[in-house]
């Protein structure tokens, strides 16, 4: 254990008191045990145990998995692993997305005028653009406040960094804190910030955090989670290109956002210029052909559960390694939510995401009236001709429950002799399996298919799994909502197909189908592209993602499987070979052409033990308990990066991976979410991390929230944080899930938006934003967003949007940039400082 010594004082309350030294002075705290300054760590009470020596108490720390924090002298004394670890590359990365790497000269510091007693809300009218777009922060008026220069800055990395140095830099001395009344004060930007806008953007200014050792040390750590992010995230062949700091639409420079997205060889410039495509069918006026393409002479095989992919059957160097090892994500991960935990981490990050909200209610208040002259302005766009992309829908589900009470009784009346099961020995026709269950189709309703989530499924997957039953029968959902069955899913494709038809005849609404692999067998895949190829399901409105469900322990209990590297075999094999050699699968190489990315589901409030870097190898994981989330999530991230170097290497599209993650359970889901994927759907549970939600925030990683399908299942609607988030800047849109147990109306999507606004109270420049963050989360052409959102929609702020496609203000967006950018600047400073500091304590 460690040791850590206090004395003992009194109090003017007759209590124990005790002292303890510190880099930043003496901490008091009160109470026989530690105060909360004392403790970083939410575990610290429960494992401090004290005895008394004389005058003194020596404190015994065990430690919690190697390293636990407790106390800033024991950080650095017992516990030296737990220091962020940020290296050179780290820092010029977040010098450069705060925009203070390189570029020209800072200008000088401006100060505005001082602001009376009770005209806090005085607007000057003076233009700022040109310092904002040099990345300056203008200050309010109080003692002179030195801008961190560029030879500043770069003494600053060359000393954070370990370079030699004659002298460490002084760094920057943070202004003094400002008076309550001038704590946010708004300044107008003459600058034209939309067509047909007259009126000024009142910009939102806050003094700006003054900085000490522990905000320079949490700054440190979430630089060093977004490294984390820039080192597992699969970019593409966008590295070839440029590399950006974090694979976000909103980074700095527009170039630098723009190569995350970009074909190889390709540049900004030559990218904007491509024709748009107003449907993905312009680009491919035939995507059900099958185009044959020469097979490759490339060999694979599983090691430690992900292929490796070789040159040729002598070649023994595999070709596109994986980031890291199983051990070093699940490391990763442990770190991550080890910072989290940490009291000053929790602070630093809560205060921030409150400052963001209160920024946005303020920039509401001064500009809402200006946005809704610039919707205005706009001719012919609104709410209902914006592009709308359902990112979150499951196929099995993705009618409503009077559409499918419909069909039912058509095939009831008009094809009652169609044999469609095999039970108890026999083949039935569907009027038989019907006069089995007593029914008729006079007696069909809603409310006997008993299909609609009710009160009693709150907190009961379970219960809400059987709601795809209808009429509450097995046998139902075998004929009507499995594509394997006796009917080969003719019945399912043809309801599929009548939901394509009303998808397309709303021209504006767009969906994301999520259909499932199971990983039972290596010849679901071809069963499932037969099954969308003979019955030709293609649409210009919607695309397919694959969703793995996390049933290992079921398929091991049946004997299906007899460890989890079989089920990756079952999953990952046949893609492998149809990316070698389309021949050898043709219909799957026509539907991968259509599958944009892979999902993870399941009941995510499953209690489960947080696997660690000692945790078995999928060859060895033969045990009957399921694995854990994270488990699940890192081999199939590791498989698919494999798989999409190898695809781009052939020239064929690759996959995305959005898992379900933070509907319910542990936060590590949403710690493994945020270092591997694009965006993921639901993800309520960010509520429950500061630290988790401020990164969310600035790698702008999608959420793909279902409000009223949450308040079903884990959230009641009014305490669902989708408005919060929103409000914060968080990268938000909304999504239907399940439309057959959750939705009333023939339009999900639309009723999904119309609820939010009317609880919300939000306005059609909220409405119209988060409709354009889900087409920028979906997985549509880069044409079709072109097309759908701007021409250059890959651009920070203003520059990526176009009101006249999107019906969002430009100066919404312009918000939305410049706090962005504060943030981002607040936490490269705080990293440089903590990186000058150390590199200088070592001198």
């Amino acid at each position: 254990p460690s040791v850590g010594r206090r004395t003992r004082a009194s109090s003017p309350h007759g209590e124990a008191t005790y002292k303890q030294q510190s880099d930043t002075g003496d901490i008091m705290a009160k109470g026989p045990y530690v105060g909360d300054t004392l403790a970083s760590s939410p575990r610290m009470a429960a494992l401090l145990r004290k005895f008394d020596t004389g005058d003194e108490e020596v404190l015994l720390m065990p430690s919690y998995s190697g390293a636990e924090v407790f106390g800033r002298r024991e950080t650095e004394l017992a516990f030296e692993d737990l220091r962020p670890q940020v290296n050179a590359q780290s820092l010029v990365d977040a010098a450069t997305m705060a925009g203070m790497l390189p570029l020209a000269p800072v200008a000088p510091s401006m100060t505005l005028p001082k602001i009376k007693a009770g005209t806090a809300s005085t607007v000057e009218n003076r233009s700022f653009s040109s310092e904002i777009q040099n990345g300056n922060m203008p200050q309010a008026k109080g003692k002179p406040t030195k801008v961190l220069s560029n030879g500043n800055l770069q003494a600053m990395l060359s000393n954070a960094t370990g370079q030699p140095s004659a002298k460490p830099p002084l760094v920057t001395p943070p202004p003094p804190p400002q008076p309550v009344l001038n704590f946010c004060n708004a300044i107008s930007m003459p600058e034209k910030v939309g067509e047909g806008d007259s009126d000024e953007y009142c910009r939102v200014i806050t003094p700006e955090m003054p900085m000490n050792l522990e905000i320079e040390e949490s700054c440190a750590m979430l630089v060093e989670c977004i490294d984390m992010r820039k080192k597992w995230l699969f970019q593409g062949q966008a590295e070839a290109v440029a590399k950006s700091p974090m694979r976000v639409h909103q980074a700095r420079a527009a170039a630098a956002a723009a190569a995350a997205i970009l074909q190889p060889g390709q540049t900004p410039d030559q990218r904007k210029r491509e024709l748009e495509a107003r449907n993905p069918s312009d680009l491919n006026p035939n995507p059900m052909e099958y185009r044959p393409i020469p097979a490759s002479t490339h060999t694979f095989e599983m090691v430690d559960g992900v292929m490796a992919v070789f040159q040729d059957e002598v070649s023994t160097e595999n070709l596109f390694p994986v980031p890291g090892t199983a051990a070093e994500f699940f490391t990763s991960m442990h770190r991550m939510l080890r910072y989290g935990a940490m009291g000053p981490v929790k602070s630093f990050c809560h205060h921030r995401l409150m400052l963001l909200e209160q920024k946005f209610n303020l920039h509401v208040m001064l500009n809402s009236d200006k946005e809704f002259l610039a919707q205005k302005a706009a001719p012919h766009r609104d709410f209902y001709n914006v592009r709308k992309v359902d990112t979150h829908i499951h196929h099995s589900a993705c009618m409503h429950q009077k559409h499918l009470l419909r069909f039912i009784k058509s095939k009831l009346r008009k094809e009652p002799d169609e044999v469609v099961i095999f039970r108890d020995g026999k083949y039935l026709t569907l009027s038989e399996v019907f006069h089995s269950l007593k029914l008729t189709g006079h007696d069909l309703n809603v409310d006997t298919l008993d299909m609609h989530a009710d009160k009693s499924l709150f907190h009961r997957f379970d219960r809400f799994n059987l709601k795809y039953n209808p009429c509450g029968q097995s046998r139902l959902r075998e004929i009507f909502i499995k594509q394997d069955n006796l009917l080969h899913g003719r019945f399912l494709a043809e309801v599929t197909q009548e939901v394509l038809a009303d998808l397309e005849a709303s021209k504006y609404q767009h969906a994301e189908m999520r259909i499932s692999i199971y990983g039972r067998k290596a010849m679901e895949w071809d069963i499932l592209a037969s099954w969308v190829v003979a019955n030709n399901l293609y649409s210009d409105n919607n695309v397919w993602l694959i969703q793995i469900p996390r049933l290992y322990n079921l398929y091991k209990d049946s004997g299906v499987i007899d460890n989890f590297q079989q089920m990756l075999d079952n999953i990952f094999e046949p893609l492998f070979e149809v990316t070698r050699d389309p021949a050898t699968h043709p219909q799957l190489h026509i539907l991968l052409q259509q599958v944009v990315g892979f999902d993870m589901v399941d009941d995510e409030s499953k209690p489960e033990r947080r696997p660690t870097k000692h945790s078995a190898a999928p060859a060895d994981w033969n045990s009957k308990h399921n694995c854990a989330y994270s488990y699940y999530a890192y081999y199939i991230y590791a498989n698919l990066f494999s798989l999409n170097k190898f695809r781009e290497s052939r020239g064929l599209n690759t996959f995305t991976f959005r898992p379900h993650a933070g509907e319910a359970g542990d936060v590590d889901h949403l710690a493994s979410a945020f270092m591997l994927c694009e965006n993921i759907a639901h993800g309520i549970n960010l509520r429950k991390s500061p630290l988790l939600q401020y990164l969310f925030y600035l790698a702008q990683i999608g959420l793909c929230m279902s409000p009223l399908s949450n308040n079903s299942l884990f959230l009641d609607y009014h305490r669902n944080p989708f408005p919060t988030f929103f409000a914060r800047g968080l990268s938000v849109s909304l999504s239907t899930d399940d439309p057959l147990q959750i939705h009333l109306t023939k339009e999900p999507l639309v009723e999904e938006y119309s609820v939010a606004a009317q609880v919300w109270k939000l306005t059609s420049a909220d409405l119209c934003e988060v409709a354009r963050n889900g087409v920028l989360h979906s997985g549509f052409p880069h044409a079709c967003k072109m097309h759908w959102t701007a021409t250059e929609y890959w651009r920070p702020g203003p520059d990526g949007n176009d009101i006249h496609k999107t019906n969002v203000p430009n100066m919404r967006m312009q918000f939305r940039y410049d706090t962005y950018m504060d943030e981002m600047r607040l936490v490269a400073h705080g990293a440089l400082n903590y990186g000058a500091r150390k590199s200088g304590a070592k001198e």
